[in-house]
């Protein structure tokens, strides 16, 4: 049983060596002459040219990245209104504008109220204003009270920087949920 397993084993070996015999043979030879003569022919890099160097001279111009300077219309008159630096100040007058949210305001017709209250929250708690207060920490003073807004005026030194005039400039607190 050994002997006829053995001659197939040695029958299959000599049936794959006979075809692993130097097949293609003329192509291999063919692809050897006609290659000896070829060399490669890659041509040179052009050559580099330096580029001219050229001074930028918009650095004196404004920086496109940066956000322009807010200018505030100026009132008419020379200087505009200085605000008074005496005065004693109220409570609001401590936080920046941005800071305070307009929590409610109560109008007049309801109650007894015959002066519209805005009622202004700070991190403190909540405070009241009416038209005359002042808030802020630019010198703003309240000019009007909406159902919905708190008109402001504040007074600030020329933002420009060209003159040491005070111009006004509005602001408004808008009621916290209320479509502006």
């Amino acid at each position: 049983m050994i002997a006829p397993s053995r001659l197939l084993i040695v029958l299959c070996t000599m049936l794959l060596t006979a075809c692993s015999a130097e097949e293609h043979q003329d192509l291999k030879e063919w692809m050897r002459e006609s290659s000896k003569d070829l060399r490669g022919n890659v041509p040179p890099l052009p050559e580099l040219k330096p580029f001219p160097i050229v001074s930028y001279g918009g650095s004196d111009l404004t920086d496109p990245f940066r956000p322009a300077k807010i200018v505030p219309e100026k009132t008419s008159g020379a200087g505009g209104k200085t605000p008074d630096l005496d005065r004693p100040k109220e409570p609001l007058e401590a936080y920046p504008l941005e800071s305070l949210k307009l929590v409610g305001t109560m109008m007049p017709g309801t109650g007894n109220s015959k002066t519209p209250y805005a009622l202004i929250r700070s991190s403190d708690g909540l405070n009241y204003a009416v038209v005359g207060n002042h808030l802020g920490q630019n010198f703003g003073v309240v000019t009007a009270i909406t159902a919905t807004e708190v008109k402001i005026r504040e007074t600030v030194k020329d933002p420009t920087g060209q003159t040491a005039d005070w111009v006004e400039r509005p602001a408004t607190l808008y009621l916290e949920g209320a479509k502006k």
